[in-house]
């Protein structure tokens, strides 16, 4: 066993409460960008502005929610470190743990920022490559957290070498739709503040998948380091 003592299986408990909170997270995105329109009907471009109504209140308490679970996280991040430093002897390499929480935490900074510009820019119609992002994203935090409810378990090692594989078939997967996303946006007959609403949506959604295949990394090195 990697944690088989209480000072080391508080940190596995971290690790999987805080990727359980991105996987929750990653699901409100699903649901908030499912609420919206599909791309507006334009003749030249799905990004053109919208004028109306703003977002609803739903939607407003669903970006709530992620914001709630992004400050869990954080807490959950600062506490970690903060053991950290108080025990200088642990199993896992005081590295790893330190770069492992960190990156988690990462995630759901990513995922909380998509929330917040989908109601501080009053989003509310989305285009099709939104939604297939946050889905790649959730499917990315699912690996994760079943990657890391195993990292306790020697004999695991293979299974969550092969999970961490995954995340990198995902990663590659959105890569692939960030850039035709781009390649939309940045079409001619886009307007240019809906264009810069929707980089910084999209970019935040790519970052979150980076720093979720950045969390297979280290765990793939800890598998390889330590099986």
């Amino acid at each position: 066993m990697f944690g088989a003592g209480n000072k080391d299986a508080v940190y596995f408990d971290a690790f999987c409460e805080l990727a359980g909170k991105s996987e929750a997270a990653a699901e409100k995105l699903v649901k908030m960008f499912g609420r919206m329109d599909p791309a507006h009907a334009s003749e030249r471009s799905p990004y053109s502005p919208v004028h109306g109504k703003k977002v609803d209140d739903e939607t407003r308490a669903m970006a709530k929610e992620v914001k709630e679970l992004e400050t869990a996280g954080d807490t959950i991040e600062r506490a970690t470190i903060r053991r950290l430093r108080e025990n200088w002897i642990t199993l896992l390499d005081r590295i790893d743990i330190h770069d492992l929480i960190t990156s988690l935490d990462s995630v759901l900074d990513y995922i909380e920022a998509v929330a917040d510009r989908i109601v501080l820019f009053e989003v509310r119609v989305a285009p099709p490559e939104a939604a297939e992002l946050a889905e790649l994203l959730v499917r990315t935090c699912k690996r994760i957290s079943a990657a890391l409810a195993l990292l306790r378990d020697k004999r695991k090692a293979q299974e969550m070498l092969t999970i961490c594989e995954d995340v990198f078939r995902l990663e590659s997967q959105a890569d692939k739709v960030y850039r035709g996303a781009l390649a939309t946006l940045f079409a001619e007959g886009s307007e240019p503040l809906m264009v810069m609403k929707w980089r910084e949506i999209f970019d935040s959604l790519e970052m979150a998948v980076d720093r979720g295949q950045d969390v297979a990394t280290i765990i793939q090195g800890v598998v390889l380091e330590y099986a």
